[in-house]
């Protein structure tokens, strides 16, 4: 009976493979490779925007949320949807008129600063466990459908993802991302939202079987609903994974609508998933796991063949998470990380670009040899194809080490949230903040998540409860916004050249991409 499935996500899969061989055709330069040549128009924006941030916890997560709390599960999604309506309408018109590749970019650009180079360390541990969480939740659903083990569903499945990203960069991504989108939106609204509705007697017979509390919208209670505006709406605004898709649209205008509208997408995902679940409860009423629903319903309630287009939609989110983060992963490691190490190794001090170091560099820093690093850098392909290729290597022997990353990736979170929001927002919305006061409210807000987490933890009775606590992203919050303001506020200002150029750049557009090692300052 269940064959016809089957057959359907074999297709999907082997479908994906060929979006590497056409991304590949569409690749001739870095910029291509890691942000789709900068080229992307409305509807593929909005498309691959919305597939990546709607992963595993979105699709599976959102149909259990609604089958355990009723109409109340649509928060966890909807916190997403917030997350990308906050970053489209606020920052990413600006964050695409930069020209850069990461957000350690930014905040070079931002407070002529090498010290706040470290948060690429930070944004890699987080897009390499976002990465292997992903590959582990499409992986579960291989063992079940294909019978394999949970290793070879790892190799399998993270082996075609792996292929068509390495080859295809970003363009393969966009692509496959887009497929997942129109599969994710086919399966979603136009097969088990009606059928699993129309299965549980419509809208009326929810009303008629469900207790009262299936339709409070606080039913899950104010603590977690805030947990996942805190947790999903804050990272959503500095992830990695997430400024590289605005990266990739073609205009400001773009990113602001076209982001605006995946995230209204999200928060009608998150509606549909809710009521999913609730016509699930109704139907399938003795399902033990809420991560189990969704696969319930898609192989029980649906018509075979409809089903596997369903369980495919599942698939494809997960896989867009995981690819997102694995380019994201490769991109901070090649233009953020190595040159930070290399740097390190060699006993180069981090420095802040004031106007005596502004003069330096100037004159160190000469055109030629900026043009020739940028011309090396934009031509230089291969070498992002190894970096996507080791990591991605990487990820999967983590996944199949390591059932259970989520304790690593919330720590990751944690300190993303705690120890660079307010260093990452505040140089995008106050001018007086300095390099010093970026750089030390993220060694304060990462001590202070980090210490909070200990803490919580050594006192738990359970494993891990104070890992998952929302404490520690509060107290790092706290201790990084204090210390960005004062000593922002007791150093010296970012040099006006350097703030010129950023306004330049921010307001006008760049002339050119950043490449590590350009010079930030302006001497018009």
């Amino acid at each position: 009976m269940q064959t016809l499935n089957i057959v359907i996500i074999a297709l999907y899969l082997a479908g994906m493979l060929l979006f590497g061989w056409w991304g590949r055709r569409r690749t001739s330069g870095t910029s291509d490779y890691l942000v789709a040549g900068r080229r992307l128009g409305p509807f593929l924006y909005t498309g691959t925007m919305s597939a990546l941030v709607l992963g595993g916890a979105s699709t599976v997560g959102g149909v259990g949320l609604g089958y355990e709390y009723g109409i109340s599960g649509l928060w966890l999604v909807t916190a997403i949807g917030v997350g990308v309506l906050l970053l489209s309408l606020l920052f990413a018109p600006t964050l695409q008129r930069l020209k850069i590749f990461t957000v350690s970019q930014m905040l070079t650009l931002r407070y002529g600063s090498e010290a706040t180079q470290v948060s690429s360390i930070v944004m890699l541990a987080y897009t390499l466990m976002l990465a292997a969480t992903s590959t582990g939740a499409y992986a579960s659903i291989f063992v079940v459908l294909f019978g394999w083990d949970r290793w070879l569903s790892i190799v399998v499945g993270g082996g075609i993802v792996l292929v068509y990203a390495v080859v295809g960069g970003m363009w393969s991504i966009t692509l496959a991302d887009m497929a997942q989108f129109l599969i994710m939106t086919v399966g979603l609204f136009a097969l088990m939202l009606p059928l699993s509705l129309a299965q549980a007697g419509g809208w009326s017979g929810l009303g008629q079987r469900l207790d009262a509390e299936f339709f409070d919208l606080g039913g899950m209670g104010l603590q977690s609903i805030l947990t996942y505006f805190v947790v999903y709406t804050l990272g959503l605004l500095i992830g990695q994974d997430i400024w590289q898709r605005v990266f990739t649209a073609r205009s400001p205008q773009v990113a602001r609508w076209g982001g605006s509208t995946a995230g209204v997408y999200c928060i009608l995902y998150g509606v549909a998933g809710a009521i999913i679940g609730m016509a699930a409860a109704v139907s399938l009423p003795q399902i033990e796991v809420r991560d189990d629903v969704f696969a319930t319903v898609a192989s029980q309630l649906l018509p075979i063949g409809l089903g596997g287009l369903a369980l495919a939609a599942a698939v494809a989110a997960m896989m867009s998470t995981a690819s997102g983060a694995l380019i994201a992963a490769a991109t901070v490691a090649r233009a953020d990380v190595v040159p930070l190490v290399r740097g390190l190794l060699a006993g180069r001090r981090t420095h802040r670009l004031d106007a005596a170091a502004a003069s330096s560099q100037a004159e160190a820093d000469a055109a030629e040899a900026d043009a020739a690093e940028a011309k090396n850098f934009e031509e230089d392909v291969d070498t992002n194809r190894w970096w996507v290729l080791g990591l991605g290597l990487f990820v999967l022997g983590l996944a199949i080490a390591v059932p259970d990353v989520v304790a690593a990736l919330t720590i990751a979170y944690d300190i993303l949230v705690g120890g660079l929001l307010v260093a990452i927002l505040g140089g995008l919305v106050w001018s007086r903040g300095t390099g010093a006061g970026a750089a030390w409210s993220m060694a304060a807000g990462t001590l202070g998540t980090l210490a909070t987490m200990i803490t919580l933890e050594i006192q738990a009775e359970e494993r891990f409860a104070g890992v998952y606590a929302n404490e520690p992203i509060y107290v790092g919050l706290a201790a990084s916004a204090l210390v960005y303001i004062v000593v922002s506020l007791l150093t010296t200002p970012t040099h006006p050249s350097v703030l010129a150029a950023w306004r330049r750049r921010t307001v006008e557009g760049a002339p050119e991409e950043f490449v590590r090692g350009r010079r930030v300052v302006d001497h018009r």
